[in-house]
C-alpha cells in the first residue's frame, strides 16, 4: 500500500523536484528568498509613498471629499446606525445611516455650531473625574 502512495505522490512530482528532496538539497536558496521579501518590501514601500503622495495633492482630504458636501459632525447612535450633520452650500442636512438605509431625519438652514456651555464643561469635568477615581479603584 505504500508503494503504491510513493509512486503516487513521485508521478505528480516534477523529476527535479523529487530528485532534490530525495537528495535532501533544500528547494529554495537563500539568496533567492532574500530577494523575494526584499522586492516586496519595496512594492510595499512604493504603494505606501504613492499613498502618501496622493493625500499631500488632495490637501489632507479623503478621497472624494471635495466638491460641494461637508460632513459638518457625527453622533453614533448604535452599534451600527448614526446620525450625520451634512453642509451642502448654504443647508444643513440631519441625516440617519442605518445598514442599508440613508434617511432625511432634517433640513435647516447653515450655522454656527454652539460652544459648550459652562453646565456641559463642568459635566464634562465631573465625568472625567468619576471615570479618574473607578480607574483608581480597579
Amino acid at each position: 500500500m505504500t508503494s503504491h502512495l510513493v509512486r503516487a505522490c513521485t508521478a505528480l512530482l516534477p523529476s527535479g523536484a523529487w530528485a532534490q528532496a530525495a537528495s535532501g538539497d533544500p528547494g529554495v536558496s537563500t539568496t533567492a528568498m532574500l530577494q523575494t521579501v526584499l522586492g516586496l518590501a519595496l512594492v510595499i514601500g512604493v504603494l505606501f509613498l504613492a499613498a502618501f503622495l496622493l493625500r499631500r495633492l488632495n490637501g489632507g482630504r479623503g478621497f472624494g471629499s471635495s466638491g460641494p458636501l461637508r460632513i459638518v459632525g457625527g453622533l453614533i447612535v448604535g452599534a451600527r446606525e448614526r446620525i450625520v450633520l451634512v453642509e451642502i452650500a448654504d443647508t444643513w442636512l440631519v441625516i440617519g445611516l442605518v445598514p442599508g438605509q440613508i434617511r432625511t431625519l432634517h433640513t435647516l438652514p447653515k450655522g454656527e455650531l454652539q460652544a459648550p456651555s459652562a453646565a456641559d464643561q463642568r459635566f464634562a469635568l465631573w465625568l472625567r473625574q468619576l471615570s479618574e477615581r473607578k480607574n483608581e479603584g480597579s
